[in-house]
Formats: structure tokens, C-alpha cells, sequence
């Protein structure tokens, strides 16, 4: 039937209906030997929203529903008894086309199982349109369980206008109800609704799923009996990162009264509910009205049983950058998670020495009870060579949802081991990352989560050695945990250099709203140094913390004035620094940093006008209606020329999630003396350090330093073999999210996303000392790889929906930077090679015997680029470049 056709004869029919008293209807009710029937119809569709996509999936059912009164008490509260027949199923078609080219109808044909129990009876304690009790066989199949409980919870509802809670098969819902000429509308909240969790989701939100639901039911009761009820609704999800490419289902029941009401049986007599339910045939037992989480068996998915079978180590290639090894990876993870212990383990045992990180890290990533058992017993932190065991201490960092069980296999691993010092950094630090992801899943109250917090700071408190306490205060801000910031405050103010910058970095970590009054008292004492001396780093890293949470605007001033009594290269920096604010709509302090620049005597020539070469630089790289990525990128420079820190920064921000993708840091301390310089009177020489920290995904890994000291500098030089020192390379998960949606009707869609990330990450620093010359390179390859996909389960029909997009992509970011010039002459080129990517959407569907599958997709390449910076930067690169 035409849904605007319904919805204009229900209107008629609500004009018809008469009424003893306005607002509210009379107490709903169902009179004793009668039975009633009502004609039930079904129709649900699954579609993609790309054009390009091969269509979607319809089912259409029919049935007849008859009820009737069995029981009643003297408070009015009826037992009825409810019972599907006749039912009819049907699915759009590719095989049977009309000639327009649409999709014909295809008749199910149920099994005989499925007709018995969809004929088996339900009861329900009712009253007035309120269902207090729901009774039926326990040991029924899920699906028609739930399409039972789909059709009794029509039935529920009020009477009169009010917000309330109910329980239905959507859970326990919050409800609007509006009267329009006595008939009923019901608008369900289904963000609101609480049943039992059957998903995940990964921690960072800007990997999951948007998901929008409506629901609106309505209702015509006439005198005291409903007589029709059409209930509508709507979910649209998508990827947070590309909500371009969704799937809308969409689902609308409606339930008629055949009149007349025909004579039926008559009442039981008997004392109470239990005594009628007793006397009626089969077993009916309580069950609740929310519908029961159903999980497909996969029965194409291969086993890894039947893998270990056909596996051959010398056919199997790693490629981590190529997209074929990241789909590969997402396999694995699938097998894994429903393999045995047993299984896994000799998959590790057989896999060449190339292979086991791969395996490793996907058996981290997979989670299970069977893979983390397995993993445990494999890994002899004793005996293995420090790159696997780096491999499975960043795989469990990375893990999108992490588990205490993982935390725990970690804290076991590390407990009394005497460790390669890179082991138990990594360590620390992956402990940091696993508190701060539990945290945030609320599950901070686990016994795991306390003993790694007592062991991070148990080592910060044993720690003597400035760089072993840069590894805990990195490992404190990876946890984020708002009762260590007093710990991280201290170390800000009293600690050497190094140790004041790592605390300062662990604190822009936290959310702005724990960047309290007390912390930005003590980012001031740094800032303006009333306490003791501070490197200039810590300065602007202080300086950063006030400026970034909603600063007040005498700090924005006081940081303005500042800069007349600061070094040129640090004033520039820092002017730079607030230009960029202002030029950033996201930033949020955007606005008041607007306020304060309409004041001359401050937005003038004199404060804007610092002359040095340091620089701050942010912009857009990519920007769609779902996502702005942005490049930032910061240099800072010594007074005499020299390099002191240089930051690039890769972010991303969407639907009001913001994520940090990757932030490089450089560091150079000491070049003064390599160089022929001097530090400042009264000042002294550093010691000659280059090194290098990163922050991936929101974790940040533990610091790599390239020298320390003029012999290792010399050293380094004479036997360097050119390679680039590797920050990170490796398989991810970054998207990792399973959602049950209970529809109306009792059918449920599970959406499921999981994308996987193949990254290669190096990084290097070459000093010429005798040309004067500084390059350093950053070169990030990787493939990403997303499988969206939606199941539609019936008792009779299946349907899934599936998008798979792949995208590889090769960044690489130079600086070079000559001294023998003066002033020092810089280049940086950011660019990117062409990057090729490919979709493919996929319907599938399956009833009885029948099944069908059909794929349509695209692919390309999106040309290289090199971003353009600025217009200096491209003169100087022109001239340095030419000369070489």
C-alpha cells in the first residue's frame, strides 16, 4: 500500500472518531470472548547512498495477527494471548527484472520449522495500552523471537500526552506522546535507549560511525479499541570520517483491525496470570521485551585451522605499505578471533622469522581470549630479539579498544624482566597508552588499570637518570589522567630542561577542561620565569598551554608585551605562533585573540614587525564536508642561526573530534660548538644532542636520540650506512566497531566497520659539518584499508550491504638548511606522491536455497603534489636547490 495513501486514511479515520471528553482517550481495553484480527505488513530496505552503488535490499512480509482476551483482573490488568499466521514473505529480485529495469518481487518460501514457530503463541500482561509482563518459549530461535517481540510491542502505549520510559523491543526508550484529534503520535528517542551492550567501538570516536535514528509511530484508537497503528523509522550511518558513503534503512510496519471482531474463546478461571499460563499448552517462561543480540555465522569466512592446512612461509610476502598486505591483515584478525589457542600458537610457531611481527600484531589487534593466551605464551621476553617484542608493545599502544586482559599480559611481561633499556621504554610507554584508552571506555575502576598506574609511577619515583624520567612523564601523558596533573606540574617547574618539556607536553595532552586555573598559574611562572631560568623551549611550550585552553585575555596580552624583552628568534616565533590563532577558525581562542588584536597598542608595527627566521606555519591539506586535515608546521631557531627545534604536525578534525595523526619533533642542542660558535655570556654549552620524539594516533612514543655527545656525533658520521632510522613501522587497527540496531519490526541490522592501517614511518638527520650543511628527512608511505559493511538477518532473509575503499599514499617532508650563509638559509618541501585508491560496493542476498551477489566499483589516481608553504621558502628553495 501507498504509504501517503495510509497516512490520508488514517487522517479521515481520526476525523471520524468521536470522543466523550477532549485531550485525553478513554482506557484502552479488549473485550472477553472475542477475537480480533489484524492484518500485519512488513517492509524493510537497506540502500547505499553512492550512485554508484548496485542498488540495495527490500523485504516485504504479511501476515494475519489474531488476539484475544484470556484472563482479566479485578484492577483491569488483561493477559492476552498473541499469534502470528499466514504468514508471507518476498525480496526484490535481480533475476526476475521487469522491463523498466526494476527489481521484481521474489516470493520466500519459509521452512516448515520456521512456520511452527512463527505459529507458536505469546502472552502479554496488559493494561490500558501498557505491557507489564511478556511471556513465551525460551527455547525459540533469536530472530523469530525478536520478530514477536516487534509485532506485541505495537501494542505498546499511553493514552494521554507525557514523556515517559518504556521498555520495548528497542530497549528501555524515552517517548513522546502527542494527541491530534484522538489519535495517538509516538515519538521514540532511540538515541536514549539502554539495553544490553552487544558492540564495540574504537576509543577514538573520529574512527567509528555516525549513526541518526528516527521513529514515529501512530496510533487511532476508536471508542476504546486501536484500531490502527503505522510505526515508521529511519537510520542513516556512516563512517565519521566519510559520511558520503552511508546506508539509510529504512523500516515501516503497520498493524489494521479487520472488523468485524469475530466471537472467540472464552476467559480461563483461574486465580491468577501464572495459573491461566499453566493452563495453556507449551512452555512460556518471562522474557524481556528488549530484542536479543543475533550474531550471523559466517559460513564463507576461512577458518584458520583450514589456513594452517594450505599455508606455505615461502609464498607469503610483507609488504606493510601495500594495500593487499593491510586487507591481509584484516583477515588475519577476523581468523584469529575465532581460532583456538591451540591453533594460533602453531601458526606462530610455523611462521618465518619475517612474518611474526605481521601475525603478532594482528593477534594483539584480534583481542580474544585465545590469541592473548597464545601471544603470552609465545613470547619469551627473555629470549626474543628486541624488534618483536617492540612490535607487540606498539601493537598493543595502538589497539583501538584496548582490555584489561591486554594491559595485564603487558604488565606481565615487563614485571622483574631485566630488559633492553629500548624493551622497557616502549613498555612504559605502551602501559601509558592501554590507562589512558580504559580510561576513556569508563573503565578506570579495573584492578589492571590501578597497577599500571602504581608502576609508571613507581618507576617516575625511582627513576634518576633525566632520560629514564622523560619515559614516565611521555608514559603520564599518554594516560591522561586528570589526578596526576599536580605530579606533572612539579616536574614542569623544578626539573632540567628535557624534563620540564616533557611534563609541559604530557600536560597539553588533557582535554581543556582539566587545564585548570592552577595549572595555567604555574604555565605563567614559566612563561615569565619568576621562579628560575627556563630554556626557551619550556618558555614557549608554557606559553603554547595558555594560548590553546581558552586562555583569558591578560594572558594573551601578557604573552604580547613579552615578546619586547625576549630574544629576536623566540619573539618571532611566539608573534607567529598568535598569527596562526587568529588564522585558524577552528582554534578556540580565536575569538578572544580578535578582541585583544583591536587594540592599537598592541596590534601594531612595533610588536609584528621581529625580523628572525623563525617561523610557524599551519594550513589546510584536505577538506571535505566530513573531515579538515591540516598540516602544521613550527621552527625554531637560535640567535645564532642554528636549528634548535623544528615540529611537524598532521591533524585531523571532524564532527567535532579533533586527532593528532602524526607529530614529528626534532631536536638540536650544542651545534653552537660543532659549528664554531659560543653560547651566550653567561650562559652554558649545552651538551651536542640531535634526537627526535613522535606522536601517532594520539600516542606518543618513546624519544629517539640520533647522538649525544661530540664522539658519538663523530662516530655516527664516519659509519653511517645512510639508512633512515625507522620511527615506526608496522599494521594497525585503527577502526574497529560492531553495533547491533534493534528495528522496530524485531529484524536487527549489524553494522560493522574495520579499517586497517599499513604504515612505514622514517626519519633522518644528516650533519655535514665541513659544508655546513643540515638535512633531515621524514618519509611516510602507508595504505589504508576500510571494509563498511551492513547485515540485515530475518528468519527468512539475509542481506548485507558492503563498501570496501582502499587508498595508499607516500608523504615525505625535507628540510635543508645551509650556515655557511648568513643569515642561514632554509628550505622545507612537503609533498606528496600521486595516490592511488579504489571502491568497491557489494549487495549480497540470501533466502532459503536462493542467494545472489552484486558488485560495481571504481578506481583512479589522484596526482602528486608538493604544498606550497610559503613565498620565501619557495625563493630560498629555488636557490638552494639550483646550487646543487
Amino acid at each position: 500500500m501507498n504509504p501517503q495513501a495510509v497516512w490520508g486514511s488514517l487522517c479521515l479515520l481520526c476525523f471520524s472518531i468521536t470522543s466523550t471528553a477532549k485531550g485525553d482517550l478513554q482506557l484502552l481495553s479488549f473485550q472477553p470472548r472475542t477475537l480480533y484480527q489484524y492484518h500485519y505488513s512488513l517492509d524493510v530496505q537497506l540502500d547505499h547512498t553512492p550512485t554508484l552503488s548496485p542498488g540495495g535490499a527490500r523485504l516485504r512480509a504479511e501476515a494475519s495477527v489474531q488476539l484475544h482476551q484470556l484472563w482479566r483482573d479485578h484492577n483491569g490488568e488483561e493477559l492476552l494471548q498473541v499469534q502470528i499466521r499466514d504468514l508471507k514473505a518476498q525480496h526484490d529480485s535481480e533475476e526476475e527484472r521487469s522491463q523498466d529495469g526494476t527489481e521484481g518481487p521474489a516470493e520466500i518460501a519459509l521452512s516448515q520449522e520456521a512456520r511452527a514457530e512463527l505459529q507458536q503463541p505469546v502472552f502479554i500482561s496488559w493494561s490500558s495500552g501498557k505491557i507489564k509482563a511478556f511471556y513465551g518459549d525460551q527455547g525459540e530461535s533469536i530472530l523469530i523471537s525478536n520478530l514477536k517481540r516487534g509485532i506485541i510491542s505495537l501494542f505498546q502505549l499511553q493514552p494521554h500526552t507525557g514523556i515517559t520510559v518504556e521498555e520495548d523491543v528497542s530497549g528501555s526508550c524515552q517517548v513522546t506522546y502527542a494527541m491530534t484529534n484522538h489519535s495517538i503520535t509516538k515519538t521514540k528517542d532511540l538515541l536514549s535507549c539502554t539495553k544490553t551492550n552487544s558492540g564495540f567501538s574504537s576509543v577514538n570516536k573520529i574512527f567509528g560511525v555516525e549513526w541518526q535514528p528516527t521513529s514515529r509511530s501512530q496510533y487511532v484508537v476508536k471508542g476504546n479499541l486501536l484500531q490502527l497503528v503505522l510505526a515508521e523509522e529511519t537510520h542513516i550511518v556512516s563512517p565519521v570520517l566519510r559520511s558520503t558513503n552511508s546506508i539509510k534503512i529504512s523500516s515501516r510496519q503497520q498493524l489494521q483491525l479487520v472488523s468485524p471482531p469475530m466471537p472467540g474463546p472464552a476467559e480461563v478461571t483461574a486465580q491468577s496470570f501464572e495459573d491461566v499460563l499453566a493452563s495453556t499448552e507449551g512452555q512460556h517462561q518471562p522474557l524481556g521485551m528488549a530484542s536479543l543480540p543475533f550474531r550471523r555465522v559466517c559460513t564463507h569466512c576461512p577458518s584458520l585451522r583450514a589456513y594452517l592446512k594450505v599455508f606455505d612461509s615461502q609464498k607469503v610476502k610483507i609488504d606493510t605499505t601495500k594495500a593487499a598486505t593491510t586487507w591481509q591483515f584484516q583477515r588475519f584478525i577476523q581468523m584469529l578471533r575465532s581460532a583456538k589457542k591451540r591453533d594460533i600458537l602453531q601458526l606462530l610457531k610455523r611462521a618465518p622469522k619475517e612474518m611474526l611481527p605481521f601475525i603478532v600484531e594482528a593477534a594483539v589487534a584480534a583481542q580474544s581470549v585465545a590469541s592473548l593466551a597464545a601471544v603470552s605464551d609465545f613470547l619469551d621476553f627473555d629470549k626474543e630479539p628486541k624488534f618483536l617484542l617492540e612490535k607487540f608493545l606498539f601493537a598493543a599502544a595502538f589497539s583501538p579498544r584496548p582490555s584489561g586482559e591486554l594491559l595485564q599480559l603487558v604488565l606481565d611481561k615487563l614485571d622483574g624482566k631485566q630488559l633492553a633499556p629500548e624493551v622497557q621504554e616502549t613498555g612504559i610507554v605502551a602501559v601509558g597508552s592501554l590507562v589512558g584508552k580504559l580510561c576513556q571506555q569508563k573503565l578506570c575502576g579495573l584492578q589492571e588499570v590501578d597497577r599500571g598506574v602504581k608502576t609508571i609511577l613507581a618507576g617516575l619515583r625511582g627513576a634518576e637518570e633525566e632520560a629514564k624520567v622523560v619515559v614516565y612523564l611521555v608514559a603520564l601523558g599518554n594516560a591522561a589522567l586528570p589526578e596526576t596533573i599536580p605530579i606533572l606540574l612539579d616536574y614542569a617547574e623544578e626539573g632540567p630542561s628535557s624534563v620540564t618539556n616533557a611534563a609541559i607536553s604530557a600536560l597539553r595532552r588533557f582535554p581543556a577542561q582539566h587545564i585548570s586555573s592552577k595549572v595555567k598559574l604555574a604555565m605563567r611562572r614559566v612563561f615569565h620565569e619568576k621562579r628560575k631560568s627556563y630554556d626557551n623551549t619550556c618558555r614557549l611550550a608554557a606559553a603554547e598551554v595558555l594560548l590553546d585552553n581558552e586562555p583569558l585575555p591578560m594572558d594573551v596580552i601578557n604573552i604580547l608585551l613579552a615578546t619586547n624583552e625576549l630574544e629576536t628568534e623566540m619573539s618571532t616565533f611566539l608573534l607567529l605562533k598568535v598569527q596562526n590563532c587568529l588564522r585558524a577558525d577552528h582554534h578556540p581562542a580565536r575569538k578572544i585573540m580578535n578582541d585583544v588584536m583591536r587594540d592599537p597598542q598592541i596590534n601594531n608595527y612595533n610588536f609584528f614587525s621581529r625580523a628572525g627566521i623563525s617561523s610557524s606555519f599551519s594550513g589546510p591539506l584536505t577538506v571535505t564536508q566530513d573531515l579538515l586535515s591540516t598540516f602544521g608546521l613550527d621552527l625554531l631557531f637560535l640567535e645564532g642561526g642554528l636549528l634548535r627545534k623544528s615540529v611537524s604536525d598532521f591533524s585531523l578534525l571532524s564532527h567535532g573530534q579533533q586527532l593528532r595523526a602524526a607529530q614529528v619533533t626534532i631536536e638540536a642542542e650544542g651545534m653552537n660548538s660543532v659549528l664554531g660558535g659560543s653560547a651566550l655570556e653567561g650562559e652554558e654549552e649545552p651538551e651536542l644532542m640531535a634526537g627526535m620524539s613522535a606522536i601517532f594516533f594520539d600516542v606518543q612514543m618513546r624519544p629517539i636520540v640520533f647522538f649525544r655527545g661530540y664522539t658519538d656525533l663523530v662516530a655516527k658520521v664516519l659509519l653511517s650506512s645512510g639508512e633512515s632510522t625507522s620511527v615506526v613501522k608496522g599494521n594497525l587497527l585503527l577502526m574497529d566497531h560492531h553495533q547491533v540496531i534493534p528495528l522496530q519490526s524485531g529484524l536487527q541490522v549489524a553494522v560493522k566497520l574495520q579499517g586497517g592501517l599499513g604504515l612505514d614511518i622514517s626519519a633522518n638527520m644528516d650533519l655535514s659539518i665541513w659544508e655546513q650543511e643540515l638535512k633531515t628527512n621524514i618519509n611516510t608511505r602507508g595504505s589504508l584499508a576500510i571494509d563498511f559493511q551492513a547485515e540485515l538477518d530475518a528468519p527468512f532473509f539475509q542481506a548485507t550491504l558492503r563498501s570496501q575503499t582502499e587508498v595508499m599514499t607516500s608523504i615525505h617532508f625535507d628540510t635543508m638548511l645551509r650556515f655557511s650563509d648568513n643569515p642561514v638559509l632554509m628550505c622545507l618541501q612537503l609533498r606528496e606522491e600521486q595516490v592511488p585508491y579504489r571502491e568497491i560496493f557489494t549487495v549480497s542476498k540470501s533466502a532459503g536455497s536462493q542467494s545472489s551477489t552484486s558488485r560495481k566499483g571504481r578506481q583512479g589516481t589522484v596526482p602528486g603534489r608538493e604544498f606550497a608553504l610559503h613565498q620565501a621558502n619557495s625563493k630560498i628553495c629555488n636557490l638552494l636547490l639550483t646550487a646543487e
